[in-house]
C-alpha cells in the first residue's frame, strides 16, 4: 500500500479491527497476530503534509506496530507479496493498494491534452488546460505548477477551491474581465488513525505558520469537520437527522461489518 493519507489511515484501522474481532468469536485473534507493512516510495509518508504531521504519523503507526518502510519502491507484485526495487521480497498473505492519484486513462486516449506526471492534464494559472482556454481543468486531473515551483496537491481543499476559482473566472470572462491566477491557500490537514490518535495541522494561512494538533483535541476537530461537511451537502435538517441516526444507529450495529 502507499504512505498517503489513505494508507497511512487505512493500517491504523486494520490493526483496530484485528483487535475487535475477539468481540466476534474469534477470541485468539489480536493485532499482535497481524503484522502490517506500510511501504512508501518516497522518503516521507505523508508526503503532500507538513513534516511534523508527517513525524507524529509515523511514531503512533510504530506505536501500534505497523512496519513503516519508507524509501521503499514497488516493481511488482506476485502470489507471494511484494518486491521492492532492491529485489527484495515483502512476503504478504493481504495486499492492498492505496498508492498514487493519476486521471483517468481516457484522457490519455484522447491524445489532445499536454500531460503531466499521472496523465494529470498541464494547466495554465488561470486553471485552463495549456492547449485550450475554453477548456478548465480541476481536481485530480489538474497538473496545476504554483509560482514559487511547488505543484498543487492532489488533496478535496483544492479541488474545492479550483472549483470555486473556476466559477468566478467563468463570470469574470463573460463580463469581459482578464482571468486571474489560481493560489492553492492550505487550511490544514488532519489525520485520522482509527480511535488510537489523530494528528494535523490547522490555520497555517491565517497564523502565517502551522498549529500542530494531535489526540482528543484533534480527533474532536476531524469529527467537527465531517459533520460540519455533511451538514454543508444535506442541509441543516437533513443532516441533523442524518447524525442522531448514525449515533443511534452506533449504539445498536456490530463495530465491524460481520457479512
Amino acid at each position: 500500500m502507499g504512505g498517503g493519507a489513505t494508507g497511512v489511515e487505512l493500517a491504523a484501522e486494520l490493526t483496530h479491527v484485528a483487535n475487535l474481532l475477539r468481540q466476534y468469536g474469534m477470541p485468539e485473534m489480536s493485532a499482535s497476530r497481524l503484522q502490517v507493512d506500510l511501504l512508501e516510495a518516497g522518503p516521507s509518508i505523508l508526503p503532500a503534509l507538513p513534516a511534523r504531521i508527517s513525524q507524529a504519523a509515523r511514531r503512533e503507526l510504530q506505536r501500534l506496530g505497523v512496519v513503516v518502510r519508507e524509501n521503499t519502491r514497488v516493481t511488482r507484485a506476485d502470489e507471494q507479496g511484494y518486491v521492492d526495487q532492491n529485489g527484495d521480497l515483502i512476503a504478504a498473505d493481504l495486499m492492498v493498494w492505496a498508492a498514487g492519484v493519476k486521471a483517468p486513462d481516457f484522457i490519455r486516449d484522447l491524445n489532445y491534452f499536454e500531460l503531466g506526471r499521472g496523465g494529470q492534464i498541464v494547466v495554465k494559472p488561470g486553471l485552463q488546460s495549456s492547449v485550450d482556454d475554453s477548456i478548465w481543468v480541476l481536481g485530480d486531473c489538474a497538473a496545476c505548477q504554483q509560482p514559487d515551483g511547488s505543484w498543487v496537491p492532489p488533496r478535496a481543499q483544492s479541488a474545492h477551491q479550483m472549483a470555486s476559482h473556476i466559477a468566478s473566472s467563468i463570470r469574470r470572462q463573460m463580463k469581459g474581465k482578464p482571468v486571474k491566477p489560481y493560489l492553492y491557500k492550505d487550511h490544514g490537514s488532519l489525520v485520522n488513525l482509527s480511535r488510537y490518535s489523530t494528528v494535523g495541522s490547522l490555520m497555517g494561512n491565517l497564523s502565517g505558520g502551522t498549529m500542530f494538533v494531535e489526540g482528543k483535541i484533534a480527533r474532536l476537530m476531524y469529527m467537527s469537520l465531517y459533520r460540519m461537511h455533511q451538514l454543508s451537502i444535506h442541509g441543516w435538517l437533513k443532516g441533523a437527522c442524518l447524525i442522531l441516526a448514525q449515533k443511534v444507529g452506533h449504539m445498536v450495529q456490530p463495530k465491524i461489518k460481520l457479512h
